[in-house]
């Protein structure tokens, strides 16, 4: 997950599933219906950034909820470095970079 701040107030969403992640696309789709889910239920608590999710060939074999638990982890840990708890992921840099 890459993320940089904007100017719109809100945060939002972006997606990179390539075929390199699986040569079905159900399994990409699945993959994004549940980062689109998952962004939805927290985009409120998020600050304003402009997010780009990249999957990596992993994902396609995981199960949802664990899936879904690895994405929820991901949104903390931008939170956290957020709020200024953590510091900076990447300091100096025009973009962060949150890694699983």
């Amino acid at each position: 997950m890459r993320y940089r701040d904007n100017d719109f107030g809100h945060a939002r969403l972006g997606l990179a599933i390539s075929k390199r992640v699986s040569k079905r696309a159900v399994e990409r789709n699945r993959i994004k219906r549940l980062l689109r889910e998952s962004f939805r239920r927290v985009r409120h608590r998020l600050p304003a950034v402009d997010l780009m999710v990249m999957a990596r060939e992993q994902a396609a074999g995981v199960p949802g909820p664990e899936l879904l638990g690895d994405i929820d982890a991901l949104w903390k840990k931008l939170l956290a470095s957020q709020s200024g708890e953590q510091p900076p992921l990447k300091p100096g840099d025009s973009t962060a970079t949150i890694v699983r």
